[in-house]
């Protein structure tokens, strides 16, 4: 690849370095060389936004005040966020499976809820499991990026987003929009009071959560830390958990890695070891 592209703003090499660099410090996020046009693309648009024109001189600026508003516009900008309703069917098939033998109050968290699908497909899973909009049930919905979360809690959606959606589903848990709202659908306000959204970065050192979970969705997050920050970020979670819990990844992901404190149960299904359960003081 040349040192400078035929493009609007000067984007060299030593550029992308910088970027993969400075995200990774800030967020744990890893990116490989293929992701160079997708850096110019989303953060050419901070350039203009802040009148610049070389990536040079926007990450000068950003390294120049840490604290500067503009660092949540950048970490915004390089978080991917593709989610749908019921993505991994199967996973939600075993979580309504998990909450039939829960009694009492139920905690999950959603560890990366992106735009909302993740979370509401959980909140409806809830209210089917029990018949009603449960206020035994707790969801805690997180991210890092804080334009999606705003996304999520406003739960607008266009139509075409619940086409994985069943029409009975749709017609329990979503109001239709018409006249200028035509073509849009609105979560229900019952579903949205289950789910507290909040924003987190999996990376720092502590997390603003009261233990303990019964359900912990990371799904589809690992792919972007290497294993050693993988690993810290586990052991966390896992200390967050139930002795009787559930961890749930993505379909491309494993903990092979940590089988010391996590086993298989199921498709990327995981629960605590007896190791686990000991060494990390939890009782069953």
């Amino acid at each position: 690849m040349s040192n400078e592209r035929e493009q609007d703003f000067v984007f060299t090499d030593t550029d992308f370095r910088r970027v993969v660099s400075i995200i990774y410090a800030r967020a744990g996020i890893r990116l490989n060389e293929s992701k160079q046009p997708m850096v110019y693309s989303r953060l050419a648009r901070r350039l203009r936004a802040l009148n610049l024109a070389k990536f040079s001189d926007y990450l000068n600026f950003l390294e120049a005040d840490p604290k500067h508003e503009e660092w949540q516009q950048f970490t915004n900008s390089l978080t991917t966020n593709l989610t749908f309703f019921f993505r991994e069917k199967h996973h939600f098939e075993m979580l309504s499976d998990q909450l039939h033998k829960l009694h009492g109050p139920v905690r999950i968290w959603c560890s990366a809820s992106s735009t909302g699908e993740e979370p509401y497909s959980l909140a409806m899973t809830a209210v089917e499991v029990y018949g009603r909009f449960n206020s035994d049930v707790q969801i805690i919905a997180s991210d890092l990026d804080t334009q999606v979360l705003a996304k999520a809690q406003n739960g607008i959606y266009s139509m075409d987003k619940l086409d994985k959606v069943s029409p009975e589903k749709c017609k329990i848990f979503f109001l239709k929009g018409v006249g200028k709202n035509a073509g849009q659908a609105k979560v229900r306000k019952e579903l949205r009071a289950m789910i507290e959204f909040k924003q987190i970065n999996l990376l720092a050192n502590s997390w603003p959560l009261t233990p303990y979970f019964d359900t912990i969705f990371c799904r589809n997050v690992m792919i972007y830390f290497d294993q050693a920050t993988q690993k810290v970020m586990l052991e966390k979670m896992g200390r967050l958990l139930k002795p009787n819990g559930f961890l749930y990844v993505g379909h491309s992901e494993n903990l092979h890695h940590m089988s010391e404190w996590f086993y298989s149960c199921g498709k990327t299904v995981y629960r605590l070891t007896d190791k686990a359960i000991h060494e990390w003081g939890l009782s069953k």
